[in-house]
Parts: structure tokens; C-alpha cells; sequence
């Protein structure tokens, strides 16, 4: 299945609007939301083919999101990409372990983040 419809979960209004703008450009149709909460009723109105969140986020973190995500029959199948500043080793497989299919850091690279993206499809 091709991925069209991103949600991209962010609590930085810049990083949502740059990465908004980047995958629209690549043809993608993006959803946003700025925590935890937000992508639960983004997800409720409408399932994407894929998410990209941050991990750092108040409330509920990335990596609280993605369980709960994952624990849901209804989302459960919609893959993950973390998209986060922690670049530690044991962040990426923390993150691996919550159920995310990939990981990338910022700053990233746009054409790597495109194909991590396509490459769920």
C-alpha cells in the first residue's frame, strides 16, 4: 500500500510547518497535530498511512503515543517514524520497541526522510 495521508505530530509549530510544507511538495496530503492529545482525535476523524512524530513533547511523549497507538486494534497497523533531536543509540531502540518502523534525527536530511517514508509503502 502506497503511503498519500501523513500525520505529522510535532509540538513545534516550525518543525510542523517544515515538515508540512516538505511533504506536501512531495505529494503527500498531511494531517498535523501538536501532542499527544491531537493526534488521538486526528486519528479518531480520519486513519493515515503513516505518522511521523517527534519523541520530546509535553503531556504525552512519542514514545508513550506510539504504545498507545500500537495497543489499539484500530491503529495498530498504521506505521510509526519517529522523528526526533535524541539521537542516542538506545533512544532509536527504545523507540524501535515501542513499535516504530524507522527513526531519523534532526536535523535531518530531506531526500533521507522521503524515502523512509516511501519506503513504509
Amino acid at each position: 500500500m502506497a503511503i498519500h495521508k501523513v500525520l505529522v505530530v510535532d509540538d513545534s509549530k516550525t518543525e510542523l510547518m517544515f515538515i508540512s510544507d516538505l511533504l506536501q511538495k512531495n505529494g503527500f496530503e498531511v494531517a498535523t497535530a501538536d501532542g499527544g492529545d491531537q493526534a488521538m482525535q486526528c486519528l479518531a476523524a480520519q486513519v493515515p498511512d503513516l505518522i511521523l512524530m517527534d519523541v520530546v513533547m509535553p503531556g504525552k511523549n512519542g514514545f508513550q503515543l506510539a504504545r498507545s497507538i500500537n495497543r489499539d486494534p484500530l491503529y495498530a497497523n498504521v506505521p510509526i517514524i519517529f522523528c526526533s533531536s535524541k539521537d542516542q543509540e538506545t533512544d532509536k531502540l527504545w523507540g524501535m520497541r515501542q513499535g516504530a518502523k524507522d527513526y531519523i534525527t534532526k536535523p535531518f536530511d530531506s531526500d533521507e526522510l522521503i524515502a523512509k517514508i516511501r519506503a513504509q509503502g
